[in-house]
């Protein structure tokens, strides 16, 4: 007998397709499972731990679900419980599903050896192998990631690794993201994260991958020109377009998107290091997703 597909054990005898089925069904065929699994099976010694006592196949789809849902650890423990399309798209069924200790010590897996990065380099270079990520030019923008500002809490403290900025004439508390987006095909190949009081035009150096004809950004970057670091960058000097000309020439920015689709606007967690990697893993999946009707128009559908 044909083994029954994830699409299809979800949706035998139903009319109507949710907006979260509808992802989990595209991105089920887009992400590149196999260079993932290569990835993160090379940090998976014995030194850690051990091997989860889940497949690697399985917690890995369950990470990407906590991102792309803005899920806790417990939340998704829970979601795994009550949503049959959870537990299909990470092939886990009810007799055993991985508790929130088994999520958190995952997730820290990841951040101990920076693996959002390699999660967003390994998709981008399967994209780029398509076609689909060019290089000729690259836009830098930042925006501000909310984080409490009350010392409410059990610490008594605000989180020491974010800070108050002045955007305008108001006060934010928190961090700055910072991104570089490919600027012909809109796929971001960049991710920063600081303190919300750094300088936007300090980061731009770190956002570049050296093979640019072109570079943009708004009004906050005019003076990048001016840094030791872009000497002899002679395409820096066309980083001065205004927020509106990214409309006006088809442009959208990444951030704002991941915002919106994700509705990522506050930070998750204490602390630099976690939440740039939450926010890498969030754009790499922010590129799948923006690509997926090339890829799956194109038959390009994994294993």
């Amino acid at each position: 007998m044909k083994q029954i597909s994830f699409a299809d054990a979800e949706y035998a005898g139903k009319r109507k397709q949710s907006r979260r089925e509808r992802y989990l069904i595209e991105m089920d065929q887009v992400v590149p499972w196999e260079g993932l699994i290569t990835l993160i099976e090379a940090h998976e010694t014995k030194g850690e731990g051990g091997r989860p006592p889940y497949p690697l196949m399985a917690i890995l789809r369950v990470r990407l679900m906590q991102n792309g849902f803005g899920y806790s650890d417990s939340a998704m423990e829970e979601s795994l419980y009550e949503a049959t399309i959870l537990r299909h798209f990470a092939g886990l069924s009810l007799k055993r599903i991985p508790d929130e200790t088994t999520i958190l010590n995952f997730r820290r897996l990841l951040e101990k050896h920076d693996l959002a990065a390699g999660i967003l380099s390994v998709i981008n270079d399967d994209l780029g192998d398509r076609g689909l990520l060019l290089h000729h030019g690259t836009i830098v923008d930042a925006s501000i990631i909310h984080a409490p500002s009350s010392t409410k809490n059990k610490e008594g403290k605000r989180d020491s690794e974010m800070h108050q900025t002045k955007k305008g004439n108001h006060y934010y508390f928190g961090m700055k993201a910072h991104i570089g987006m490919d600027a012909d095909s809109s796929l971001e190949h960049s991710v920063l994260g600081t303190a919300a009081n750094v300088a936007v035009v300090t980061q731009v150096d770190r956002l570049l991958h050296g093979e640019e004809t072109h570079t943009a950004g708004d009004a906050g970057y005019t003076s990048v020109h001016k840094r030791p670091e872009h000497e002899g960058r002679i395409m820096i000097g066309s980083i001065s377009a205004r927020p509106n000309s990214y409309k006006k020439h088809g442009k959208k920015s990444l951030i704002g998107r991941v915002k919106r689709k994700i509705e990522y606007t506050k930070r998750r967690f204490r602390g630099l290091v976690k939440n740039t990697a939450q926010q890498v893993t969030l754009f790499a999946l922010s590129n799948l997703w923006m690509a997926r009707k090339q890829l799956m128009i194109a038959g390009e559908v994994r294993p």
